[in-house]
């Protein structure tokens, strides 16, 4: 029985290898399920017809036979995996064995295929080179590719510590908003929820932001664990045509050089938070009591300024500028290289400077107006108007944090504010923001009281209608320190003063 045949191991009632093996007295074997259906309708064995008792089903089952069926079906599977590798080594197309490797479709091929036209002007290697070229490769790429696991679990790592640093910075927000808006009144509490729900649209949408970089760093170190699993396992194979077939069937791209670029490609980076109320987050009170008139304690920067400029007188708390009203009108005989810009303006249909210099209109082509030759063109006007720009910065430089402060300017019709590079211009009527570049603003009120707002950290810039808190522009200070700046026009017609607000 040790060397039984197929035949023998078969059930002669379903004709097939024995399930859970029965023998009858009669020395006859069968299937347990066979035999017990058999009883059912006849009381006799089928081959023999030797009279069996129902008893039978309750018969052990045949170890032997069992343990020769399971042999049995090893050996028929063995022999079908081979027959199916043997046919798998030989050319689908010409059944000529494998014995090339087509290096530009990264294919084995056989030598009826070298020379067929599919392939003409192909590059070939026998597959033993082919297999030790690609297993360099492979060598090679593995290493890139544990080296980029590692990059990218870092900033995967990387990125969960910014999602707790944003989560963690928005409860210290919420805790702060919270602390400020108890000293309150109850009417300011429907404010303390819009500013709350603010931060809330903020914070969420951080996370969000970040946990979708999140997502495709997983997702690439996914693929990246994926691939470096298949080069390892390819690696493990010995036989050099199981070895390509495998790295290069269902391979895309087909080169593990293809597969480091495309990994290359993939740049990720990690998300930073930039979770900030911007002036809601250091002058909360302050912009609320502007917001709703109500009483509280404002902090605002109680800036003092100072000029070089001996036209420009300064209070002696450093917050007004008033222009010297005892400055002297310009004689005749001075040069332009010892004054401070001056501004030219229409007299009576002629173009005057500040000095009452008649100016003639003609020009060159890239010039600007040029003074008369003659002596009618030098003649002094002494009815002139004396104008004068003046500049003031504060005594303090901002270095960090954030700050506050605003400046009045009543009915003037020229000034500019912010910081040295930075400012809001009003010309004419018109309003322009020098960031640079020079942004004209449009649809603007006429302004006597600017509120600016300073972060240190975000480099921005703000300008705000002082009266009713409204945003009027926003810029980038690319320079650190900086002070607060003032310029504004002398003439003596105008002399109200430039105040610096303090609460």
């Amino acid at each position: 029985m040790a060397s039984a045949s197929y035949e023998e191991l078969t059930c002669s009632v379903c004709l097939t290898l024995f399930t859970d093996p029965v023998t009858l007295l009669c020395g006859h074997d069968f299937c347990r399920q066979c035999i017990t259906e058999v009883l059912n309708t006849q009381h006799q064995c089928p081959l023999c017809k030797s009279s069996v008792s129902a008893e039978a089903t309750s018969l052990p089952t045949s170890l032997t036979l069992k343990n020769l069926v399971e042999k049995a079906k090893e050996g028929k599977i063995k022999k079908e995996h081979d027959e199916e590798t043997q046919k798998a080594e030989l050319c689908p197309e010409h059944e000529e064995k494998l014995k090339l490797f087509c290096v530009t479709d990264q294919q084995l091929a056989c030598i009826i295929c070298r020379d067929g036209e599919k392939h003409e002007g192909h590059k070939f290697k026998p597959i033993k080179e082919a297999a030790a070229s690609l297993r360099k490769e492979l060598d090679t790429f593995v290493q890139h590719v544990s080296n980029h696991i590692k990059a990218t679990e870092r900033q995967s790592d990387a990125q969960s510590k910014e999602i707790t640093k944003s989560k963690v910075r928005s409860q210290q927000l919420m805790a702060q908003i919270s602390s400020q808006f108890e000293e309150m009144h109850l009417f300011l509490r429907k404010r303390e929820e819009e500013i709350k729900n603010e931060l809330k649209l903020k914070g969420e949408d951080d996370v969000k932001r970040m946990s979708e970089m999140q997502n495709a760093i997983e997702a690439a170190l996914s693929e990246s664990r994926e691939l470096e699993d298949k080069a390892t396992t390819v690696l493990k194979m010995t036989d050099p045509e199981r070895f390509l077939k495998s790295w290069t069937e269902g391979n895309t791209p087909k080169t593990p050089v293809d597969s480091l670029k495309r990994l290359r490609s993939n740049k990720l980076q990690v998300v930073e938070t930039s979770l900030s109320l911007e002036p809601y987050e250091s002058h909360l009170q302050f912009f609320v009591w502007k917001e709703m008139l109500q009483v509280i304690q404002p902090r605002e920067d109680r800036i003092s300024l100072s000029s070089r400029s001996r036209d420009v007188l300064v209070s002696n708390d450093g917050r007004s500028l008033i222009c010297n009203s005892q400055i002297r009108q310009p004689q005749m005989d001075y040069s332009y290289t010892s004054f401070d810009t001056y501004d030219t303006y229409d007299y009576n249909g002629s173009t005057i400077d500040a000095f009452g210099l008649q100016i003639r209109q003609d020009r060159f082509p890239d010039q600007g107006p040029i003074f008369g030759s003659g002596s009618q063109d030098f003649g002094y006007n002494p009815v002139s108007v004396y104008v004068k720009t003046i500049d003031a910065f504060s005594v303090k430089e901002f270095t960090s944090g954030q700050h506050y402060w605003e400046i009045e300017f009543g009915s003037r019709d020229y000034w500019k504010l912010g910081v040295k590079d930075n400012f809001l211009t009003y010309n004419n009527e018109k309003y322009s923001a020098n960031g640079p570049p020079i942004t004209q603003l449009a649809h603007i009120k006429k302004l006597q009281k600017v509120g600016i707002y300073l972060n240190c950290s975000s480099k921005n810039l703000s300008f705000y209608d002082a009266d009713t808190m409204t945003l009027i522009h926003t810029m980038i200070c690319k320079h650190m320190p900086v002070s607060a700046y003032v310029s504004i026009k002398y003439n003596q017609s105008d002399c109200n003063p430039v105040t610096v607000c303090w609460y």
